[in-house]
């Protein structure tokens, strides 16, 4: 880089942030010039809605005034003597407010006598009032005198006069908002002062600005004024003062004699120290974009040296230690744009049955093998491969292999190594891995649609630990499953689904104990199909359930035939998928089915598999589901017993009927070992009153020694395959006590 470009690099961050300065400046100055437009229309808006309720107020007092006097000259008529009237207008006058009232003749006499002579000197005014009604005068002194003709009856020419000082007027005029800072005055259209306030300082003022015309603008508008005056208009504007001081000017008519209510206040009323606040406001933005600057600066110098400590958070999984899911996909890329096609391999591995692990051994115990597997499969890595932890118990692998042998080679090692004398104590059982695969044909394919197909092959997996390749096998089977899941609802109509009964014999008697119904397809176009296909996907996508309500019916037709043809009812068990419990009130249609077929209690038993129990929610459902189940007269069983990590604490929780040993168990019955576990199995059964049925009975051996340790019922080949129903009509009462 040219010394140049790294200079400016460096100051591209100060460059910004100066930038930025300007603009937030140039923004606040747009900003506090329209605050100021904003407040000083708001001002003026404030003032002229405060001096309109000011005038009106002023205007309905002198009203008032006026009224009360009138009311005053209606009880003087007709004239009482001199020393009666004086005292009733010197009481009249001190009720209503006056300064002073008296009657006044043509001639200027008044009465009371003591009435001021300055009020009588200008005789023009009384004799004006002989013919007129109502008036308020303007007397010299800013005294208003207020004048009503006496009513008809009394002496032609009198009038009532009445005086309210210039102290008084100005208390009428002073206004009680503005925070004191408002002054008010009274002019006529003219402009010539009627009622000034106490300080006419403000107001000369503004007469030298209307002689001076200084200010042009201010000029204008007072010349606008003085045309609203006349008109009898309001108005309102603002003015610089002769020293310099900024004011609003409202006025308002008073509709008496042309006056008008001048109201002067400073212009700031509202705005007050706004211009400082602003001007801190810049310093305060000022000072923190040179904070935000230097922190900024700083934060620069230290993001390098942190850069990497931030990568290894966002990039390790905080549990295992090694790649995350984001870590594993920024690697797949960088290896992904050198990779020839179908050069590599991605592969899926899904730790079968860790949440029964955390459940029996706990969270801390599982988390410790979750890091001795992802230790272990890094360490089978091979330069230019990467692994990760992508879910809770599930890992992605990319391996430099393409042929499916080398690649099951590969995690053969792997699975071996992690399943090796070297585990942790705390696995006391191998792990079950199932694997898929999907090879990288094309490196621009997205990794989330080759992760998604090898997950896909990992769930259609055949065999256990036997990695499952995505391949057109595969996809000849994902389109099988499609297909046979299209044909289930044709299927149920038409009864391609047929119940064969596998026997039960008691082993103290021989006699015939009951059957296990199975389900068995045979489908017009395909043929058998066998149960191995359809039931796991069944399960998958939950029509697993819409099928055992259709075997139960079966079932439960069967029973009915039997007893109303006179036979015995035989019990009968049949399995129930785990997929039931995700609805809570699954076992209804169960009981409308019994009902309706009228099956007595005791003779139906619901198998459930260990898988069953694994989800704690979903245990707390089953534990509850058979004491429902007990209480509509169904028996319940717990099938494949023995083959997980819980199956005695399931004893300690479950209240189950019966438990069936699986198969495996008796595969190598020669065993002492074997033997033992077996035995303990059925002595903890019989101490618990639990019934004991052993499935996969193919030998003698294998019945004699179930005989002798005490177990209730067998089941297999030994005795008798799965039959279609006519078939075993056939076969249950000609049984031999023995092998067929």
């Amino acid at each position: 880089m040219k010394p140049t470009k790294s200079i400016l690099f460096h100051l591209r961050p100060i460059i910004l942030i100066a930038a930025v300065s300007m603009v937030l400046s140039a923004l606040l100055l747009w900003n506090s010039s329209a605050l100021k437009r904003e407040l000083a229309h708001s001002t003026e808006e404030y003032v002229m809605d405060v001096s309109a309720q000011l005038a009106g107020d002023i205007s309905s007092r002198l009203d008032s005034f006026q009224q009360a006097l009138e009311s005053v000259a209606c009880t003087l008529s007709p004239l009482p003597d001199q020393d009666a009237l004086q005292a009733s207008l010197n009481r009249q006058a001190q009720i209503l407010g006056f300064d002073a009232l008296a009657v006044i003749a043509p001639g200027g006499a008044a009465v009371p006598q003591g009435f001021p002579k300055e009020y009588l000197q200008d005789r023009s005014v009384f004799q004006n009032k002989l013919s007129s009604g109502p008036a308020v005068t303007y007397l010299g002194g800013q005294d208003l005198l207020f004048s009503v003709p006496l009513e008809a009856g009394g002496p032609a020419g009198h009038i009532l006069a009445g005086v309210r000082s210039k102290e008084n007027i100005q208390a009428l005029i002073a206004p009680k908002s503005y925070n004191g800072r408002g002054l008010t005055c009274i002019v006529n259209s003219s402009g010539a002062v009627v009622i000034s306030p106490t300080d006419l300082k403000p107001f000369l003022q503004l007469g030298d600005i209307f002689s001076s015309g200084a200010d042009a603008k201010a000029q204008q508008a007072i010349s606008h004024m003085i045309t609203d005056m006349a008109a009898q208009r309001s108005g309102v504007f603002q003015f610089t003062a002769v020293d310099g001081s900024n004011l609003v000017l409202s006025y308002h008519p008073l509709n008496a004699n042309g006056w008008i209510l001048l109201t002067l206040v400073p212009a700031d009323l509202i705005s007050g120290n706004a211009g400082a606040y602003i001007f801190r406001s810049f310093l305060l933005i000022a000072g923190g974009l040179l904070v935000l600057g230097l922190l900024f600066l700083a934060l620069v110098q230290t993001y390098r040296a942190n850069r990497r400590q931030l990568e290894s958070v966002a990039y390790t999984d905080p549990l295992t230690g090694g790649l995350n899911r984001a870590a594993f996909q920024r690697a797949y890329q960088k290896l992904a744009s050198g990779m020839p096609p179908s050069s590599c391999t991605l592969v899926f591995l899904d730790v079968k049955g860790f949440k029964l692990i955390n459940e029996s051994l706990g969270v801390r115990a599982g988390n410790k093998i979750l890091q001795y597997i992802c230790q272990t499969l890094q360490q089978h890595l091979q330069p230019g491969e990467i692994a990760a932890r992508v879910n809770a118990d599930q890992f992605v692998l990319c391996l430099q292999e393409s042929a499916p042998g080398q690649v099951q080679a590969r995690l053969d090692k792997m699975v071996g190594a992690i399943n090796s004398s070297g585990r942790p104590a705390e696995l006391q059982y191998a792990l079950t891995i199932p694997q898929g695969a999907c090879r990288i044909d094309d490196p621009a394919t997205d990794l989330m649609l080759i992760e998604e197909r090898a997950r896909t092959a990992c769930k259609l997996q055949s065999e256990r630990s036997v990695c499952s390749f995505y391949n057109s096998d595969l996809i000849e089977k994902i389109k099988r499953e499609q297909e046979l899941n299209a044909q289930l609802p044709l299927s149920l109509a038409h009864g391609d689904f047929y119940v064969y009964l596998q026997p039960k014999v008691r082993l103290r008697d021989g006699a015939l104990g009951g059957a296990e119904a199975l389900v068995r397809w045979r489908h017009p176009q395909y043929g058998m199909i066998p149960p191995g296909e359809f039931i796991p996907l069944f399960e998958r996508n939950g029509s697993v359930c819409t099928l055992d309500l259709y075997l139960f019916e079966q079932i439960c037709a069967l029973l009915r035939r039997w007893m109303d043809q006179g036979r015995a009812p035989l019990p009968i068990s049949f399995n129930l998928s785990r997929v039931h419990f995700k609805n809570p009130n699954y076992l209804e249609p169960f009981l409308r089915l019994k009902e309706q077929y009228r099956i007595p209690n005791g003779i139906l038993e619901m198998e459930l598999t260990e898988s069953t129990f694994f989800d704690e929610q979903q245990r707390q459902l089953v534990q509850s589901s058979i004491v429902e189940m007990h209480r509509h007269g169904f028996l319940c069983s717990l099938d494949d017993f023995g083959v997980g990590f819980s199956a005695l604490a399931l004893l300690k929780d479950f209240d189950v009927d019966a438990i069936k040993l699986d198969r495996q168990f008796f595969s190598e019955i020669a065993s002492s070992k074997s033997r033992a576990v077996i035995s303990s199995f059925i002595a903890l059964a019989q101490t618990l009153g639990i019934h004991t049925v052993a499935e996969g009975i193919e030998t003698r051996e294998q019945a004699d020694f179930l005989r002798q340790a005490g177990c209730d019922m067998i089941q297999g080949f030994y005795f008798s395959k799965p039959l279609p129903i006519p078939e075993f009509e056939t076969w249950a009462p000609s049984r031999p006590p023995g092998p067929n």
